[in-house]
């Protein structure tokens, strides 16, 4: 089954990452409310692009099934395995970020050691995105063991690019899109990321140290 979307452009709207809060979890606002799976994707542009980039052009979008991402980053290579499934809306956009570049030559800019790894802020800002937002995807009962890979938000329906790995077994509300999981062997490379820290040079204290450098993401 495919699933088609539209384009709302014109649309004033801002586009917040995730935020460094001052519990360990990421910033939302949700109610956890499940929004329904087999409604049209809407890509609502909000004209504030870290890079410049197009919303997913208008085409059916996959419902099922899986897509491969290889990470080159300078720890090493994460291999992840995204579930169309799941969030159909999300990994489709998070396909085509991935074939412009968006991802590339990039750093992941927040750490919460046991927590999570935060990425997909081109310039590392928390409001980067890529100049157009999407609704969720939930079901009510999503859960975030370690390797779990998830779009990181600052509310309901404010999906853009940067999304999160968690680091270990996760309490957290259902209220952020599931993309898919990290193998179990590159969850080594995030871990040894993670092992680093925060660099103790950075003010507002979530920056990793080392290896958090993305040279790449590609699809297979």
């Amino acid at each position: 089954m495919r699933r088609t979307f539209a384009i709302i452009a014109g649309v004033a709207l801002l586009l917040v990452g995730c935020t460094a809060p001052p519990a360990a979890t990421p910033t939302t606002t949700s109610t956890g409310s499940p929004v329904p799976l087999d409604k049209a994707c809407v890509y609502n542009n909000t004209g504030n692009a870290a890079r410049p980039v197009s919303p997913p052009p208008v085409a059916d979008v996959p419902t099922s099934g899986t897509v491969a991402f290889t990470m080159t980053m300078t720890a090493g290579v994460v291999n992840m395995t995204f579930d169309r499934a799941k969030a159909p809306c999300a990994v489709y956009s998070f396909e085509s970020l991935v074939a412009q570049g968006y991802f590339d030559n990039i750093n992941c800019h927040r750490l919460v050691p046991g927590f999570v790894l935060q990425c997909g802020a081109p310039t590392g800002g928390a409001n980067d995105g890529p100049g157009y937002r999407f609704d969720d995807e939930l079901t009510g009962h999503e859960t975030y063991p370690r390797g779990t890979v998830a779009m990181a938000n600052s509310g309901p329906n404010t999906n853009g690019s940067q999304f999160f790995i968690v680091l270990a077994d996760a309490n957290l509300p259902p209220s952020y899109d599931l993309l898919g999981t990290v193998s179990p062997e590159s969850m080594s490379v995030i871990d040894a990321i993670a092992a680093k820290g925060v660099d103790p040079n950075d003010p507002a204290g979530i920056l990793p140290a080392w290896g958090n450098h993305i040279d790449t993401i590609t699809v297979g």
